[in-house]
């Protein structure tokens, strides 16, 4: 996701300094034009704006303490990553206290919404700092909001999470059934795409069934992170999400057969080989 959102900052004319933890995935992005930053200590005096686009939470977290101490006073962070509300929470606290500021701005969009610079980036922190960022996040989003206060970015990617998952699932039930019944599959996607049953899963994950394309678009790995974000919010405000929790569940079964790195659409081969009892 990073590497083309980079690069869309890039054609768009921003100064841009890059850092990688895998540092061989930033060599396209310095041959088009960006500096490379030896670490993230030397990356953060430099920047004016910082923007993370990580795993987890510890990960934000990680970077964070390695920039902070060396970045100067009103330094704005901007933070992609999908983490936990609270985790976002704390970030805005703590940088706040060293006069800097934190933007939770989890995306969605999918790694094609990256590439094309469609993605929908969800804002949460105060409005001014917002409005000031806005202009550069537009280089790669079709569209930023500011949903809130600090934390309320990542509340409004876990109900994403949660209708993906809930899409994820209607999909590969539905194909599974199809495929188990003797129906053609690609005649099936093709009519129920184009009718109620339609979505971005049945669009972008449809053919991926038809290939057995596995080949992640977005992985299990993280699809089960993210789903772990969105159960322990449920629980902090006391409720239950009996959805989100199944397709965790299922997932659980392709991370136990190895198979975190494969897209989730492979979702497709557990029900379809799974039977009543």
């Amino acid at each position: 996701m990073g590497a083309p959102m980079a690069g869309h900052l890039l054609t768009k004319g921003h100064d841009l300094v890059v850092w990688n933890r895998t540092a061989t995935k930033a060599d396209a992005l310095v041959a088009d034009g960006a500096s490379r930053a030896e670490s993230l200590a030397d990356l953060a005096p430099s920047a004016d704006l910082v923007i993370l686009c990580v795993g987890t939470t510890e990960d934000v977290g990680e970077c964070l303490a390695e920039m902070a101490p060396h970045a100067r006073p009103e330094t704005t962070f901007v933070d992609h990553s999908t983490i936990s509300p609270e985790g976002a929470i704390r970030f805005h606290r703590d940088l706040g206290e060293r006069g800097m500021r934190f933007i939770d701005a989890p995306i969605t969009g999918g790694s094609m919404g990256a590439i094309n610079g469609t993605l929908t980036v969800f804002c949460g922190g105060d409005e001014r700092v917002i409005e000031t960022v806005k202009p550069v996040l537009a280089a790669y989003s079709k569209r930023v909001e500011r949903v809130g206060g600090p934390g309320s970015g990542q509340t409004m990617k876990a109900a994403n999470q949660i209708a993906v998952a809930g899409a994820l699932l209607g999909l590969c039930e539905s194909l599974a059934f199809a495929a188990n019944a003797g129906l053609d599959l690609s005649q099936t996607r093709d009519l129920l795409s184009g009718g109620a049953a339609g979505s971005w899963a049945f669009e972008n994950y449809g053919p991926k069934i038809l290939n057995s394309d596995w080949s992640p678009g977005f992985s299990v790995k993280n699809q089960r992170k993210d789903l772990r974000y969105c159960l322990e919010a449920a629980t902090d405000q006391r409720m239950e999400l009996p959805g989100t929790a199944l397709v965790d569940e299922l997932l659980a079964t392709l991370s136990a057969e190895g198979r975190g790195e494969e897209a989730t659409a492979a979702l497709f081969e557990v029900l379809r080989r799974r039977k009543r009892r």
